[in-house]
Formats: C-alpha cells, sequence, structure tokens
C-alpha cells in the first residue's frame, strides 16, 4: 500500500488518519497521551519491555490474548525483585500458555537485569537516552528500542515498516521527522502522531489484504 495519494500533504493524510483511528482506537490515543517518561515505575518498565519483546514478530492481537495470564504469571510486575525472586515458578507458569522460551527467558533476564542495575538507576539511564539504555535490555534491538521507549513516554517514533515507506512517499529522510513535524503542526506529541499513523496504515493494509486480486 502506497501512504501518499494524489495532492495530499502530509497534514491532511494524518489528520483523516486520526478521525479514523480515534472511532476505534480512542482509549489507547488517550492512553499513549498520557505516558511521561520521567514519571515511568519499575512496574511500568517491566510490563512495557515484556509487551515490546513479545510483539516482537508476532500479531499484537495473538500477544494482547495472551497478556494478561503472563501478566499473572510474572507477578502483575509488581517488582523485578519479586520476578527474580519467583523466576521458575514464572517462567514454567509463563511457558504452558506461550510456548516461546526465548521470548520468556527474555523477560526473566530483564528483571534480573533491573533488579542488578536498581529500578532508580535504570530509569535515570532511560530518562538521560532513552533508546540507548532500553538497547541494554534482552530482545530489544534497533528499531523495538523505539517501540518500548515510545510506550514509556519517550518523544519518539518507531521507525517500522509501515511508517517508513509512509515517510519515504512523502519524501522525508526518516520517520521521526516526519511525526516530529506533523507532531509541531497538531499540537499532539510524537508519540502519539506514531501510533495514529501506525494504526491507520495497519487498518489500511488489511482492508487491501481482503480485497480479491486484480485479474486484469
Amino acid at each position: 500500500m502506497t501512504a501518499r495519494l494524489d495532492d495530499t500533504t502530509p497534514l491532511e493524510f494524518y489528520r483523516r488518519a486520526r478521525e479514523s483511528v480515534q472511532a476505534t482506537f480512542g482509549a489507547e490515543l488517550s492512553w499513549q497521551a498520557t505516558r511521561e517518561l520521567r514519571h515511568i515505575t519499575e512496574s511500568d518498565l517491566l510490563r512495557e519491555s515484556a509487551w515490546v519483546i513479545l510483539c516482537s514478530g508476532f500479531r499484537e492481537a495473538i500477544v494482547r490474548r495472551y497478556f494478561p495470564y503472563l501478566s499473572i504469571c510474572f507477578c502483575e510486575w509488581e517488582s523485578a525483585a519479586a520476578i527474580c525472586h519467583n523466576a521458575t515458578v514464572c517462567r514454567e507458569t509463563a511457558m504452558s500458555c506461550f510456548k516461546n522460551i526465548r521470548k520468556i527467558d527474555a523477560i526473566v533476564k530483564t528483571a534480573f537485569l533491573v533488579h542488578e542495575v536498581g529500578f532508580e538507576t535504570f530509569r535515570d539511564q532511560i530518562i538521560h537516552d532513552p533508546v540507548s539504555a532500553l538497547r541494554r535490555l534482552p530482545y530489544i534491538g534497533d528499531v523495538t528500542g523505539f517501540h518500548l521507549a515510545k510506550n514509556l513516554g519517550a518523544e519518539v517514533a518507531k521507525p517500522d515498516r509501515h511508517l517508513v515507506r509512509c515517510a519515504v512517499s512523502f519524501g522525508f529522510e526518516d520517520v521521526q521527522v516526519l511525526c516530529s513535524m506533523l507532531a509541531a503542526e497538531t499540537g499532539d506529541s510524537v508519540s502519539v502522531v506514531d501510533l495514529v499513523l501506525w494504526r491507520y496504515l495497519e487498518q489500511q493494509q488489511a482492508v487491501d489484504s481482503a480485497k480479491p486480486p486484480n485479474r486484469m
């Protein structure tokens, strides 16, 4: 799918996207708008890290189905210490429903790293340089570092394939430049702009996929 239409400006495209996404994902947009990096808690860090780890390479809908149970398995993300002290049970119960050992182990290792460094110290590192600090976590890489930082409240955009294509389509050098421009024009945060575009482009891809093939 090509994001750009004839004579459609990025701002016009975004406004159309926001109206469409607001109708279905309004609560999610509100949640993203309230995220503030300087106010993250240890529970926020553990929960959102697990979410991004599980979503990497998986459909979000699948992860959403299992996440409430996995949260119970990991002590409802109470603290890194709680997960570390119950690591064997956490791991075994989580594996009973989500049989990806690398991802489950990455969640456990995240708790051990946070516990070892200390949440306060790690939080300060995240606030200073969000993406670089978060890339220290297992299973968090170049793209997922931006995803996790965004979910924690950093003013960054995740350069996933949908947004990269959209940015290129409008002639921008990267996703961050596009989302920053739209944020400045609309008053939405960069992270909300990212979410609006991602949700809208996902919707459009689903519509395109449902169309019968053109045999002309």
